[in-house]
């Protein structure tokens, strides 16, 4: 149902759409076909109603499933059509893995990537990539280059707090109070323009000049008097001179946003340069470590360049011990599972998906722990290596459909793919 419940929530977020369900798994459907899979209108009801997408207090809600199919913009039919193909496919591919057995050295195998004693040097690089900083001229160039990026947009708030007092001359939110709050919204939403509402009815205009999203004015000086809860619901309205009736917390406000203003900021404001700074180091990064990765593919970094590289920029080289995946204090999981790849005597590059940490690894001496069979250890590598193993069948698979029945990949998709980049 799992499966089921991931599908609904692609095509609620538009990750399916027509053209999708009209190019959808053409080569497993002929497969399907062929073996026989078919979904009834019973087993169908079963999806739908149990999805917990479609359920209120428990039970299945025709009216959220009715404002699910509005919202996504499908129709019965269509929506129905999907989750038939999507179940077939499930049956298709369970089919093929079903009654796998594991050998015991894929299992190994498994555990082993996992579990090691690693003995290594390395070389946090964090110093030396600090030490390439940006030049003013790289700097200088790049701001040229992406001005139109760095705009400021201030907005001068004009508003009102509708009061009974005002309205009705009196204390209370009666009904006379609401029956002119509803004449004062009508009449905003006809037309009437802010500064005759406020005369109409005797308000008092408060306005803000040349707030930020920050909340605060060009100087960077903060509007300490001007609560959040009201800059949040003013500072959203987005169009000039187009007054709204706003509530917020059980009070009543007239605001408009006067003016709009996109500034330019200048190079050494502190944001921007921030950015700029940001952008070239990680661009820097990339550099170097390309620059390295190709030295250590082409043989060239070995353990004595590895030294001289040490000397050279003033780093440190130190010894360290992996003895469990989770052993955290300098290196994380994802970093510790790229290093259990290594082989010893072998140099690599091993970093972070975000570049924030960056090392230069040399293997020492590997140990591999060992596993029981019979272990509760056994049965999770086992299943990792069951799933490993799918999905590698899952891939051949694939691949084999394709040579068979020679698909035709739909130009429409990859042409709105290229465009997106």
């Amino acid at each position: 149902m799992e499966n089921n419940t991931s599908i609904l929530k692609d095509i609620s977020m538009g990750g399916i759409d027509k053209e999708k369900m009209e190019d959808f798994a053409n080569k497993n459907n002929l497969e399907i076909k062929k073996i026989g899979i078919n979904i009834n209108d019973n087993s169908l009801r079963a999806i739908i109603k149990n999805d917990k997408l479609f359920l209120k207090d428990g039970k299945f809600s025709r009216t959220k499933y009715e404002k699910f199919l509005l919202t996504s913009n499908l129709t019965a039919p269509a929506f129905e059509a999907n989750i038939k193909q999507q179940e077939s496919r499930r049956q298709l591919l369970s089919s093929l893995a079903g009654g796998i057995v594991v050998p015991d050295i894929l299992v190994k195998n498994t555990f082993k990537k996992e579990n090691q004693i690693k003995t290594i040097r390395y070389i946090d690089l964090k110093k030396y990539h600090l030490s390439n900083k940006p030049t003013e001229t790289k700097i200088k160039e790049l701001y040229e280059r992406n001005k139109q990026i760095f705009i400021e947009e201030f907005k001068t708030i004009e508003y009102a707090e509708i009061t009974p007092q005002a309205l009705t001359s009196n204390t209370d939110y009666d009904e006379a109070f609401f029956k002119q709050l509803d004449t004062i919204e009508n009449n905003v939403l006809d037309g009437q323009s802010f500064d005759s509402v406020i005369k109409e009815n005797n308000l008092n205009l408060i306005e803000i000049n040349k707030i930020n999203s920050k909340k605060k004015d060009e100087n960077r000086k903060e509007f300490k008097n001007f609560s959040d809860n009201l800059f949040k619901k003013f500072y959203i309205i987005k169009n000039e001179n187009m007054p709204e009736v706003i509530k917020v917390n059980n009070k009543y406000f007239l605001a408009q946003i006067k003016l709009i203003e996109k500034i330019s900021k200048p190079m050494n404001d502190l944001d921007v340069l921030k950015s700029l700074n940001s952008q070239l180091n990680f661009q820097a990064k990339i550099e170097n470590n390309t620059s390295l990765l190709k030295d250590i593919s082409m043989g060239g970094f070995d353990k004595e360049k590895m030294e001289d590289f040490a000397n050279k920029n003033n780093l440190e080289i130190k010894n360290y011990k992996i003895s469990d995946l989770n052993q955290n204090e300098i290196f994380s999981n994802g970093i510790i599972k790229r290093i259990f790849l290594t082989k010893d005597n072998e140099i690599n590059l091993i970093t972070n998906s975000t570049l924030t940490k960056n090392f230069l690894i040399l293997t020492l001496d590997t140990e591999f722990k060992k596993i029981e069979k019979k272990s509760n250890e056994f049965e999770k590598y086992e299943a990792k290596a069951r799933l490993d193993l799918i999905n590698k069948i899952y891939k051949n698979f694939d691949d084999q459909l394709n040579l068979k029945y020679k698909v035709v990949l739909n130009q429409r998709t990859i042409k709105r793919v290229k465009n997106s980049f």
